[in-house]
């Protein structure tokens, strides 16, 4: 849950920069748990008030969080040295879908890239307040 906080608060439009794999990963677990949830909870809802117009409520959840999904992903892009405007290849029907998520499996170059420093080597040398490291 933690990434996916940290994409929707501390990177909400952040096109700039790189994005681990595991944060792309799990911030696309939580978005569809939270989706499924939201339809599921929405959908009885409407069914028991008799109501249909409270689905609207689920468009609200996909537009609010469509801007941090384009800035993940194009982050996770910069991640493998590929531009930003790679995700187009999307729209190539069928491959398209199979390369980008190649591009997204793959692990990140090691060490700084045009896009910026490595995520991984930043957040396993994480110092907490006392002096100690936290992740190896």
């Amino acid at each position: 849950m933690k990434w996916y906080l940290k994409v929707v608060r501390d990177n909400y439009a952040n096109f700039s920069g790189r994005a681990r794999r595991e944060e792309y990963w799990m911030f696309q677990l939580f978005n569809i748990l939270i989706s499924f949830g939201l339809a599921l909870t929405l959908g009885l809802l409407a069914m028991l008030i008799e109501t249909p117009v409270i689905m609207v409520l689920i468009y609200v959840y996909f537009l609010g969080i469509l801007i941090p999904s384009l800035a993940v992903t194009v982050r996770r892009l910069h991640d493998t040295e590929k531009s930003g405007w790679m995700i187009l290849i999307g729209l190539i029907p069928l491959v398209g879908s199979i390369i980008l998520l190649v591009f997204y499996c793959t692990e990140g170059t090691k060490g700084s890239n045009q896009y910026g420093d490595d995520p991984k080597a930043t957040s396993n040398n994480e110092i907490d307040e006392i002096g100690v490291r936290t992740n190896f």
